[in-house]
């Protein structure tokens, strides 16, 4: 027998789906909470005996980083960078930094925590920023790598998945500002 939540919880989902703007679900939530398991198992064991500082990109990975902390099972420290660097679906080319970090990194172990890596240059512009501050490590850690619109590479040691060249919202993805809330990844329908 099925309780209100989970049926409400279900009714959402088909109300979301139906929504004409969602194409298609691309990465289902139980495919996304498997990868993030799997993410937090090698980071777990790349930085056991270690204390890592996860630096979170806001808005878009605060789902994924939120769940990656709860199968991560060791001792971290977390802070957050907020950049700024799109209009609507496209890269403006001109990334600004919002919010800086609240607490120094150096010396530390450092894992970058993005919701996408697309065309590059928003990685490029925070490894540069957080490289400065002389970390003793500096890995990067994507939930999507879209690497069909690359303009500058840059090594990415975990990536939960690789898309194709679409455009995709929720589990912390959003157009403007709307479908983050989504708990799976969906392609947007453009007009």
């Amino acid at each position: 027998m099925t309780t209100n939540a989970e049926n409400a919880a279900s009714s959402d989902i088909v109300d979301i789906v139906q929504d004409p703007a969602i194409a298609e679900i691309r990465i289902s939530e139980a495919q996304l909470q498997a990868r993030v398991c799997e993410l937090a198992d090698a980071l777990s064991a790349d930085y056991a005996g270690k204390c890592p500082v996860l630096v979170g990109i806001l808005r878009g990975s605060i789902m994924f980083l939120a769940d990656l902390l709860r199968y991560l099972d060791m001792p971290l420290e977390i802070d957050f960078l907020a950049i700024s660097s799109y209009v609507g679906r496209d890269s403006s080319g001109v990334v600004r930094l919002l919010k800086d970090l609240d607490r120094s990194i150096t010396g530390k172990h450092v894992v970058l925590v993005e919701d996408i890596i697309d065309t590059g240059l928003t990685l490029n512009y925070v490894l540069r920023i957080l490289r400065a501050r002389a970390p003793a490590s500096l890995e990067v850690c994507s939930l999507l790598d879209k690497p069909a619109r690359r303009l500058v590479e840059q090594q990415i040691k975990y990536v939960g998945f690789h898309i194709p060249d679409v455009f995709v919202v929720g589990y912390g993805l959003d157009y403007n500002q709307r479908y983050r809330n989504l708990p799976f990844i969906g392609s947007l329908r453009m007009p």
